[in-house]
C-alpha cells in the first residue's frame, strides 16, 4: 500500500463522509455488533470528482496485476468493476451472492469466453471476508483463476480476516485502510482528543471497545 495514496485517499473518504466517527452513539453493524465507525463507499458513486480521484489509484494499481476480468461483487462492488473496466478496457462480470433462481440459475453474469481465465475480484471495502469467500468459490467452482482481489477500503484491523485470505489463497490489494485514515485524523485534527483516543482504542482491539462500551451503557 502506497503512503501517500492511502493518506490521501483516506482524507477524500474523511471529507466526502463516505468513512463516519461516533464514539459516543456508536453504530450497530448488520452483524449486531457495534463500534463508533462507518464506511459508506457507496456514497463515492455519486461524488464524482471524488470517484475520478479513487478510480485512477485503482486503475494504476490493478493494471500491472494482468487480469482477464473484473468481477464486481453483489452488489456494493459492481459500480467500481464497472468503471474500472472502462478505464482498463477489460470485459466485466458481475458475481451474486448465491444464484438467481430462475431462468439459467447464473450465479455469475456476463460472458466467459474460455475457462481458466484470471479474474480479479471487485468490491467496495473488506472488513472480515465473508462476502470475499462467497464470490471466489463462485469463481473457482466456474473453473476460473482467482488470485487477487481489491478493495477501495480495508479494515485491517480483524485477525480473521488475513487468516481467511490465507485460506482462500488470495492477495486483497486496497488503496487505504483503517490506520491511515488514523495518521491523516491525527495530523489534521478532525476530532478532540477523546474521540481519537477512543477510536485508536477501538482499531487495537474492536471486541474489547465494544465490550467496554456496552458495561458503560447498561
Amino acid at each position: 500500500m502506497d503512503k501517500q495514496i492511502a493518506e490521501h485517499v483516506a482524507k477524500l473518504l474523511l471529507d466526502s463522509k463516505s468513512i463516519l466517527i461516533n464514539t459516543k452513539e456508536p453504530f450497530t453493524y448488520t452483524s449486531g455488533k457495534v463500534g463508533p465507525t462507518y464506511c459508506d463507499m457507496r456514497r463515492l458513486i455519486s461524488l464524482p470528482a471524488e470517484r475520478k480521484i479513487i478510480m485512477n489509484y485503482a486503475a494504476d494499481l490493478i493494471k500491472p496485476l494482468g487480469a482477464d476480468y473484473l468481477a464486481g461483487g453483489e452488489t456494493a462492488g459492481i459500480p467500481y468493476a464497472a468503471f474500472l473496466t472502462e478505464r482498463l478496457d477489460l470485459p466485466m462480470l458481475y458475481i451474486r451472492k448465491k444464484p438467481k433462481g430462475h431462468g439459467r440459475m447464473a450465479q455469475i453474469e456476463g460472458y466467459i469466453k474460455q475457462e481458466g481465465a484470471n479474474v480479479m475480484l471487485i468490491e467496495d471495502l473488506m472488513n472480515v471476508g465473508t462476502s470475499q469467500k462467497i464470490f471466489i468459490d463462485a469463481l473457482r467452482n466456474a473453473n476460473m483463476v482467482i488470485n487477487n482481489s481489491f478493495v477501495i477500503f480495508s479494515y485491517d484491523i480483524y485477525p480473521q480476516s488475513k487468516a481467511k485470505l490465507e485460506e482462500m489463497k488470495v492477495t486483497c490489494h486496497s488503496l487505504t485502510n483503517w490506520w491511515a485514515v488514523l495518521g491523516v485524523i491525527k495530523k489534521e485534527n478532525y476530532f478532540d482528543s477523546e474521540t481519537i483516543t477512543s477510536l485508536e482504542e477501538f482499531l487495537n482491539a474492536p471486541d474489547d471497545w465494544e465490550t467496554n462500551y456496552k458495561k458503560k451503557a447498561s
